[in-house]
Formats: C-alpha cells, sequence, structure tokens
C-alpha cells in the first residue's frame, strides 16, 4: 500500500512522535490508533519463534507459545550451506505469519572470538566470510515472507561477562576486518528490516549512542534503509543515542525517556528533524509488514519439525572415524549417557523455545527396531555418576560390538548471561569415556555441545560425531547418520584447540570487568592457529564423510588481475567412493608478498556440492579486489596492494588440495610522506622515491668507499641502513642537504599522487 510517510509524521504530535521511538510493552512496539498506526509484534529467535504470553521477559525465564525448534547457529553455520539456511529462514517466516509477529530477532553475527563465551552456540563463526554468507541467506529467508529481522548484536559483543558495561577495545583494522563484515555483507546484500545495538562499548562509547557505528558506518556507508533497535535495556542516554541513530529502545521506559525526548526537542537540545527521520524509518518497517500481513498462513508443526531434523543431518559434523561409522544393524550396539534420552537440542537464554516435540536418539531407535541396549552412564543435567552406573556401562560395554556415548554440555554449562570458565566436560563423562574405551574398540561419542570442548579421550576412541544443539530433531538425525541412512556433510564453522590456553584470546578474556583489550588483533581463531604454527584438535573447516572426494583441473580466468577485475576460479571435484555425500569446498586467498601482518590464509568462498558415487562435477567462484585486501589505516579503506597472491583450495584449512598462483596490480597509491624520521629502507621500498634514493646512495657510497682507501673497516651493513632514519645521517651529510632532500622526495610523492 501507497502511503505518505512524512504527511502522516506532520499530522502527529510532538508526544506522539516521541512516544513511538519507544515501545509498548515488552515485545509491542508503540501504536497511534486515531493515525492507523498499528503496533508490531517482535520476538526473540534465531532459531525459533519465542513468542511469549503474558508475563514476558528477555531471559527465557518465562514460558512461551509452543514452537518448532530448529538447530542453532553453532550447528546450522557448519552445514556450510546457504540455501538450507535461506530454506530455514523461510520457515521461521511462515510461523511468524501464522502468529501474527511481524519481527524476529536474529540472526546473531557475532564472531566466536573465544570458546568461552556464553552464547557462542547462538553465534556462527570465528570467521567473518562465512558468518556473513550464511547471515544474508538467513535474512532473505525470513523476509522473503513479509517478516522483518534484526541482526545483531551491532558490535563486537563476543562476551557475557560485564556485557552491559564492559568496553570493547579493538584497533581498528581488526575491527574492520573481523567484526563487521558479517555485518557488512548482510546489510549490502540482505537488507535487514532493524539491526540490533548491543549493550557493551566500543573503545569507551556506548554503541547505542556511537555515531561513527550507527550512522556513519551501518547507514552511511553501508546503506541500511531500516531502524536500529536496542538490546533489551542498552539505552544509556536516550536523547546522545537519537543523535547518534538508535531508533526504537526496547523495551519501553513507563514513559521516562519518553518525556526526555520532548524536553530535548524544546529546550533545543535535539533536532525535531532527527526526531521525524527517526519516526520514519520505524514507520516504514512496521508498514511494510502490515502491508504484507498473511492471516491465512498455518503453522504445521509437524511439518516443521520434518524440517528441523532434516536441517540438523546437514550440520553434524564427523570429526573421526577409524571404521566403526555407520553402525551395521545386526551389529549389538549399546547406547551410554543419559544424552540419548534426554538430549540437549538447545542453548539457554533468550533464544530457549518451548516445544514438546523433542525425538532422542533412543527413542528414535525404538522406533526404528534397531537392536541397541541403553545405559545410562552420567547424568545429562549435572557432572554425577555413580559407581555402580559406571560399572553398569561398562559390563554392557564389554558384550557389545559397538558402544555409542552420547556425551555433552549440560544446559547449566552454557547460556546467555555468564560465560563458561573452562572448555572441559563434565569430569564424570571424561572418565566413563576413558574406562569404556579401555574395553570396547568400537567407541562412538556423540557430542551435544554449543562450542568447543576439550576431548582428551579423542585418540582413545574409534569415532566422534559434533551434532552440536541440534533442534528437536536432533535424536532423529543422529539416528540417520550413526546408521549410514545419510552421509555426514557438516564442516567445522570453527576451530576446536587442544586446550583451552591455545586459544588467542586466552590472556585477555574476559577483562577486568570495565574494558577487555582484544590483543590478539586480527588474529582470531585459525588465523591465529595458522600464524603461530599451533596445533589444533580439529582446524576450521574440518569434517570428514563416508566417502571420498578428489580434486583436479584448478583453474583461474586469468593469472592477472587488476582493481575493479572478477576472477573465475574453477575446480573438479569427483565422489571416488561408495556412498552419496557432500563435499564442501573450500577457497583460501593468501598474500605472498605483505609488507603488513596478515593471515597465513583467509577464506573467501565456499560451495557445497552433493555428488553420487562416480560423478564429477565442476565447482566455480569469483573473486574480485575486496577478496584479497586488507583494511589500511592510512586511508580508512580497504587496499589491495600489488603483488603475487596464492588461491587455494580445500576440503579444509589444514587440507588444502590444489593452488595456483595471481599476479594482482593495483593504480591506488598509499599516502607517503618522508620526514627526518623516515627510515631508508622505507624509501628504498617505495616505488615513488627508490629511484631518487639510488642516486642518493651512489654519492654516499662513493664517500664510504674512499674512507676505505684510509684504511677505514665497514662497520654498517646494508641490512642496518635500511633500518636507520634521515636524522642518523647528520653526522655524515650535512641537515640542510637533508632537508633539501626532504622536500625532493615530497614533491616526487605528490606527483606521483595526481
Amino acid at each position: 500500500m501507497s502511503r505518505n510517510l512524512k504527511e502522516l509524521i506532520r499530522e502527529m504530535t510532538l508526544e506522539e512522535k516521541a512516544g513511538l521511538c519507544s515501545g509498548a510493552d515488552f515485545w509491542n512496539t508503540m501504536g497511534i490508533e486515531r493515525l492507523g498506526i498499528p503496533s508490531a509484534m517482535m520476538t526473540d529467535g534465531p532459531h525459533g519463534l519465542r513468542k511469549q504470553e503474558g508475563a514476558a521477559d528477555h531471559l527465557g525465564l518465562n514460558k512461551s507459545v509452543n514452537a518448532v525448534c530448529f538447530p542453532a547457529a553453532c550447528a546450522t553455520a557448519s552445514s556450510f550451506d546457504v540455501e538450507l539456511m535461506e530454506r530455514m529462514g523461510q520457515i521461521l517466516g511462515d510461523e511468524c505469519q501464522a502468529e501474527n509477529v511481524s519481527m524476529l530477532l536474529g540472526p546473531a553475527v557475532n564472531i566466536k572470538r573465544s570458546p568461552l563465551c556464553g552464547r557462542n552456540f547462538e553465534y556462527m563463526s570465528e570467521d567473518p566470510y562465512l558468518t556473513g554468507k550464511m547471515a544474508s541467506a538467513y535474512i532473505r529467508g525470513v523476509q522473503s515472507k513479509g517478516i522483518g529481522t534484526s541482526m545483531k548484536h551491532f558490535a563486537v559483543n563476543n562476551q557475557e561477562t560485564d556485557r552491559m558495561q564492559i568496553s570493547s577495545e579493538v584497533s581498528e583494522r581488526a575491527f574492520r576486518e573481523i567484526y563487521l563484515p558479517a555485518f557488512e555483507e548482510a546489510v549490502k546484500k540482505a537488507q535487514p528490516k532493524t539491526v540490533m545495538c548491543s549493550y557493551n562499548k566500543i573503545n569507551g562509547v556506548f554503541s547505542s549512542e556511537n555515531k561513527k557505528l550507527l550512522t556513519d558506518i551501518l547507514r552511511d556507508e553501508w546503506g541500511f534503509e531500516g531502524y536500529v533497535v536496542s538490546d533489551w535495556g542498552a539505552v544509556n542516554d536516550r536523547v546522545k543515542g537519537l543523535k547518534a541513530g538508535l531508533d526504537l529502545e526496547m523495551p519501553g521506559s513507563e514513559g521516562y525517556n519518553t518525556r526526555k525526548i520532548i524536553r530535548a526537542v524544546e529546550n533545543g537540545e535535539l533536532e525535531e528533524e532527527i526526531l521525524d527521520r527517526t519516526v520514519e524509518r520505524i514507520l516504514k518497517v512496521v508498514f511494510s509488514y502490515a502491508d504484507n500481513r498473511k492471516a491465512e498462513t498455518v503453522f504445521d508443526r509437524e511439518k516443521d519439525h520434518k524440517a528441523a531434523a532434516d536441517i540438523e543431518t546437514e550440520c553434524a559434523v564427523l570429526l573421526e572415524n577409524k571404521g566403526a561409522l555407520p553402525l551395521r544393524k545386526e551389529q549389538k550396539i549399546v547406547y551410554i549417557g543419559e544424552f540419548a534420552k534426554k538430549p540437549r537440542y538447545q542453548g539457554g537464554g533468550s533464544s530457549h523455545i518451548n516445544t514438546d516435540s523433542v525425538v532422542s536418539a533412543l527413542e528414535t531407535a525404538v522406533r526404528k527396531g534397531r537392536a541397541v541396549e541403553y545405559v545410562k552412564g552420567f547424568s545429562s543435567e549435572r557432572d554425577e555418576m555413580t559407581e555402580e552406573e559406571l560399572k553398569q556401562a561398562c559390563e554392557a560395554a564389554a558384550g557389545a560390538d559397538a558402544v555409542v556415548i552420547f556425551a555433552g554440555l549440560p544446559d547449566s554449562f552454557e547460556s546467555e548471561g555468564y560465560d563458561r570458565t573452562s572448555m572441559e566436560l563434565p569430569k564424570c563423562q571424561n572418565r566413563l569415556i576413558e574406562v569404556v574405551a579401555e574395553i570396547q574398540k568400537n567407541v562412538v561419542v556423540v557430542l551435544h555441545n554449543g562450542s568447543p570442548v576439550e576431548t582428551p579421550w579423542a585418540e582413545s576412541v574409534n569415532a566422534i560425531l559434533e551434532m552440536y544443539l541440534g533442534g528437536e530433531g536432533i535424536g532423529e538425525a543422529s539416528d540417520r547418520l550413526l546408521f549410514g541412512e545419510a552421509n555426514p556433510g557438516g564442516r567445522l564453522a570453527e576451530t576446536f584447540p587442544y586446550r583451552l590456553e591455545d586459544n588467542p584470546s586466552y590472556l585477555n578474556f574476559p577483562g577486568d570487568g570495565r574494558t577487555v583489550l582484544y590483543g590478539e588483533d586480527i588474529f582470531v581463531g585459525y588465523r591465529y592457529y595458522d600464524a603461530k604454527k599451533v596445533p589444533v584438535r580439529w582446524a576450521f573447516g574440518h569434517g570428514l564423510s563416508y566417502t571420498e572426494f578428489s580434486y583436479s583441473n584448478m583453474k583461474l580466468s586469468s593469472v592477472e588481475m587488476k582493481d575493479g577485475d572478477v576472477l573465475r576460479v574453477s575446480i573438479d571435484v569427483e565422489n571416488t567412493g561408495k556412498m552419496a555425500g557432500s563435499e564442501v569446498v573450500q577457497l583460501y586467498v593468501s598474500d605472498k608478498d605483505s609488507t603488513v601482518p596478515r593471515a597465513v590464509k583467509e577464506l573467501k568462498g565456499f560451495a557445497k556440492v552433493f555428488l553420487n558415487p562416480g560423478e564429477k562435477k565442476t565447482v566455480t567462484m569469483e573473486l574480485c579486489a575486496r577478496d584479497f585486501a586488507y583494511y589500511e589505516t592510512k586511508i580508512h579503506d580497504w587496499y589491495t596492494p600489488s603483488g603475487t597472491y596464492e588461491i587455494q583450495i580445500g576440503h579444509a584449512s589444514d587440507d588444502i588440495r590444489e593452488t595456483a598462483k595471481l599476479s594482482f596490480t593495483t593504480d591506488v597509491s598509499l599516502p607517503f610522506t618522508v620526514d627526518m624520521t623516515t627510515t631508508m629502507g622505507e624509501l628504498m621500498s617505495h616505488p615513488k622515491t627508490a629511484g631518487k634514493m639510488m642516486e642518493y646512495l651512489e654519492g654516499i657510497s662513493q664517500g664510504e668507499e674512499s674512507k676505505k682507501e684510509e684504511g677505514e673497516v665497514e662497520l654498517v651493513t646494508p641490512e642496518i641502513i635500511a633500518q636507520m632514519p634521515l636524522k642518523s645521517f647528520l653526522s655524515v651529510i650535512p641537515g640542510e642537504a637533508i632537508e633539501q632532500m626532504i622536500v625532493e622526495l615530497n614533491s616526487l610523492c605528490a606527483e606521483e599522487g595526481k
């Protein structure tokens, strides 16, 4: 429906405009009946609909309507499947329409900086490229159904400890290269209806009143068209927030901040034009839902449950397999661990879904008539196991052909609101796994966790299947994968270090209560482990299959590239095994001539391809100059230096199969100013000054030669000279001559830059 929002705003009183900038209650926006402005409901996501009735809260403490619980982001990101992510978004969009919910609060795209973050189960990856692609697909899916999304938490919200007041101290380069690209990709490619600002400060400024973040970057630079909503209770100074670009405060403040806005306009502290612009952005989104309302949409819980199980089947990651998997029907199998009967399928907090349709692996096995015996072993809720329970587990394991131990983190170990203090599983679980592995060679461990765990028994067991928090269909998905009805196709979206101490943020997490230093800078996740050559348990991108894949015939559309070009990279992938399955082809870029610290390689492309036995397909991906760039703080922009780059294609970040070299040339020049502190090395390596410096050096060299003839010993090597600033030569070159040299060199730089 076409309507003139500016005209509508002119009809509103100051009080009405100010009121629209706060929620009517915990989940609803304000409506103005006399002007036909509806109230709109939003609910928490991202992996299901948490529509609360009656008393409302934001931490999942009070009950919500029954809904379908889909796999959490820790699982879905591991699918490396953008089509699957978009399909899940579409289903969630339909569910929102059926429940008359206008906005789903998700996706959560914060980077997994530390494995300890209590909310990692809701975040996607340690890698910004993968996160951006998956988030965009989710947003497109949900919004294709006329439902808005609220991408969160903007920005650098990477811990739960002190999240309400902590200041994330991060460099401009790390901010741009690691923590913003996923948001940028989603805004530019999917245009979420809203973006949710985070609680924390960024370099001392609250996100909720950070103009650089909410206006300069988000709107002016990226072209965001929707409105910015606060995380629940994240507003600090409401008027400052409005000026910075924070549009909607949630939940409402019982009129307190509304009155502040009114007074600020009346006394001239806040321009009414800013308020009008804010109201227009809110109305645009509110009416976009009203105009696309589909009241006839049906919430088919049975159909959506099946979809949830199908999606989880594509997300699970086979971490290890020495031959125990897939299981065979004729085997005598024992399931150990209460997670087999009571699986952990979602995380705690604001995204907690109320569902009564959870199906366990044990229940699925019974339904299918499998020869499976169940022994409790340990509790799924506490670090608790009796000696008698351990004895029963060992006795059952000794007489079985294969044992499947369902392990994982209890609900209390990871949740929104607090961070973990350790990467360990409950001690009773580690003990049982180690003891059973001593008496049974075919031990399979199935993991239920929202983020990496230490696995000291990994070499002792036969197979490990990572299910993550797989939603209400986790038991059905586990059964299909264990018995080979489906082939594992997931890949790790995060690195599993051997120990907590190995992770790059270890010394700087979670800060001192007021600030947290992002001391690892751009070296997050595999970027750090690669650069430091730190061995890891399982690398980013890792995941096994019941079949094998070969790579061949890698081709580049050109071996040379410049600004504005698009490079096409293709490779043939063949299923050389005996079972149909999916391979995730991963493309990484490596700067071989870098003059600044850079990651050894960075993910810049991926494609999931399904292949039948013996089938071969050609996978093609495209790269642009930005894919080779780093963020250059001298120009506050992305910069791709001229030089040699290597395109790497592989099965995982530590399993590269094919490589090819590329020569890149740019016409962009970085600013370069010469002064007394500029070193000889800088001058000799810079294309604008190198030639002139050669002339100067010849003169200096002749002088040095004459000294040698007089018996002088050469003590200064070329390496030492390269480190010397111009002021170091004042003892051998007149200062006036150096000053003249600086003038000439800066003149050359200026001429080249025109």
